[in-house]
């Protein structure tokens, strides 16, 4: 036990006395200027990938809302309410042309809106 005490000692000693300390200021200072960079990178990439999944989530449900409303219609009902909870989400729907009480399919068409950017629409009558 004593050996292997004295030999961590011992390389403990000769470290200190080459000066293998650890890190040194230089070698810390790179490392945060790295960090910082990808950093810089990266935060763009996420707010972008954050508005694609919005848009993309408001595309889906409009492409829904506009099968609901042509199924309702080919069932003899109204096209339907197009209520979506999905204002939450970031996103609004709205008939661009039709509405609620339209009992022809082709009249269908369903646009969603991303903040204030409206989108393609979808369903026969865009």
């Amino acid at each position: 036990m004593r050996t292997i005490r004295r030999l961590i000692e011992a390389k403990k000693i000769e470290r200190e006395e080459n000066g293998e300390a650890g890190f040194s200021l230089i070698e810390l200072i790179i490392v945060v200027v790295i960090l910082g960079i990808l950093v810089a990178v990266a935060i763009p990439i996420v707010g972008s990938l954050q508005q694609t999944a919005t848009e993309n989530a408001a595309k889906a449900a409009a492409a829904n809302a506009a099968t609901t409303a042509a199924a309702n219609i080919a069932q003899g009902d109204p096209a339907g309410d197009i209520d979506a909870p999905a204002t939450d989400a970031g996103y609004t729907l709205a008939y661009t042309s039709g509405s609620a009480a339209s009992t022809v399919v082709d009249d269908i068409c369903i646009t969603p809106t991303v903040g204030t950017t409206a989108l393609d629409g979808f369903g026969p009558g865009c």
